[in-house]
């Protein structure tokens, strides 16, 4: 057993034994704890069970645990609670996550280390990753993880000098206690995940966790380029530090055109960071730049880590060019509003989209049919896509499956002169993937396989 046991005595229960559960399960292990697991799932108890974990399903008999660390995927209210969760609940024991037994480890060791969190409807993974591109740049020492992986009880311990810098869903904000964010990103709110919060005001309200236990010498770093984010600054205690992505903001740091400003003059000509294209990733600038800014980096370490960073899978990723035509695997972007970032960031593409479409399919997205010279639809929705592309005059047509849409999309980029070929296929993936990962990682072997046989032909 490790000699830093700061749960020893503390009886944990462990529901959910996914990618982050079972890491978990262990480390609290190591810490003291006396861990019990469960998971509703035959292969992920077996799993547990071989690697030496007491197995019982805490919601029947008495819950007799301390806490209950319920794997964020899984509820515990709405839609409907899971039984472990109403068994902590009625015992009044709390149900947390993985960062807030972090987070009392840390400060159970006597480290100071500084908890950076960041989150928002969307860009929180690429200003998660960029923040921590920075700060490694900068010779500083940053965990990176949370939602964005690894989970936050797989990360190192530091010391007072290192920070956390941590992707924080909605799902795991509700499920804090006693953290408090040195720095607190909120990038912008917009509906999503309604059925677990139940209302717009719910999701709003876990989303504002980033903020709490915030004091005066801590950070609020808050998005001004949607309509709710800007009212969420009212009261906060902490220093609040405005960002956008298009505008001047008073006292924050914003973007006009690409160029990256606060009222000293220019941080970063994000024309030298071709990761971050479009509106929205010049947000995800702004708010990395504020936070580094505000733990002491200098300008010049900012732009450095900006210009040098290389972007996440499926977001905006270049796959691959062929002949002068590039491919984009946005297949991050599961729903319309994702989408639109994506297709806001360029002038003319070939669009690939489709899969189980969200409420309201892509009318939203009709501003922007005008960057779309021709598009190619896939997946269960991809003909009620391309009835709504049909009403307003856009090129189209249906192929059904990636390994069809390629050669279609080539051939209109081709035909068009258009030179991006824009997979952001405003739907989730579930009907033809595993996950969003798995359509991505797709696209880019076949882009791939069309390079390697393009080259081939020019030997």
């Amino acid at each position: 057993m490790s000699a830093f046991t700061p749960f020893s005595g503390q009886r944990i229960a462990v529901v959910g034994l996914g990618r982050a559960g079972l890491p978990a399960a262990a480390r609290l292990a190591e810490w003291g704890a006396e861990v019990i697991c469960w998971d509703d799932g035959a292969a992920a108890r077996a799993a547990a069970e071989a690697a030496g974990f007491v197995l019982r399903d805490p919601s029947e008999g008495r819950f007799t645990a301390d806490a209950l660390l319920l794997s964020p995927g899984i509820p515990h209210t709405l839609p409907r609670p899971h039984p472990a969760a109403d068994a902590a609940r009625a015992a009044g024991v709390p149900i947390l996550c993985d960062v807030e037994f972090l987070f009392r480890a840390v400060r159970a060791s006597g480290s100071q280390a500084g908890f950076l969190g960041i989150t928002g409807t969307n860009g929180k993974s690429t200003t998660t990753a960029l923040l921590h591109h920075i700060l490694v740049g900068a010779g500083r020492i940053s965990e990176v993880g949370g939602n964005l992986g690894p989970a936050a009880l797989g990360l190192n311990m530091l010391g007072s000098e290192g920070f956390y810098t941590l992707e924080m869903s909605s799902y795991s904000l509700e499920r804090i206690a006693s953290v408090g964010f040195k720095v607190g990103v909120m990038l912008n709110l917009s509906p999503d995940h309604l059925d677990r919060h139940g209302s717009m005001a719910g999701y709003a309200a876990a989303k504002m966790n980033i903020f709490a236990r915030q004091g005066r010498e801590d950070f609020a770093v808050l998005g001004q380029d949607d309509d709710l984010s800007p009212g969420m600054g009212a009261g906060l205690a902490a220093r609040m530090i405005p960002i956008s992505g298009y505008h001047a903001v008073k006292d924050g740091i914003w973007a006009e055109g690409r160029s990256l400003r606060d009222a000293d003059g220019e941080i970063a000509d994000l024309r030298e960071a071709p990761a971050l294209p479009g509106v929205h990733n010049a947000q995800n600038a702004a708010a990395a730049a504020a936070v580094a800014l505000a733990l002491g980096l200098e300008r010049a370490d900012v732009a450095r880590g900006l210009h040098s960073f290389g972007g996440l899978p499926h977001r905006q990723e270049q796959v691959g060019e062929i002949g002068g035509l590039r491919f984009v695997n946005d297949s991050k972007a599961t729903n319309a509003e994702s989408a639109a970032r994506a297709l806001a960031s360029y002038d003319r593409v070939i669009w690939i989209a489709g899969g189980t479409g969200k409420e309201g399919g892509i009318e939203s997205l009709v501003p922007h049919f005008p960057h779309i010279a021709h598009a190619i639809l896939i997946g269960r929705d991809g003909p009620a896509f391309a009835a709504t592309l049909a009403a307003h005059g856009v090129a189209h047509e249906v192929a059904g499956t990636l390994e069809a849409a390629l050669p279609a999309a080539t051939a209109a980029a081709r035909a068009t002169g258009t030179a991006v070929v824009l997979l952001s296929p405003a739907a989730a993936s579930w009907d033809q993937f595993t996950g969003f990962d798995a359509r991505g990682d797709r696209f880019r072997t076949l882009v791939q396989a069309m390079r390697a046989a393009d080259q081939g032909r020019a030997a």
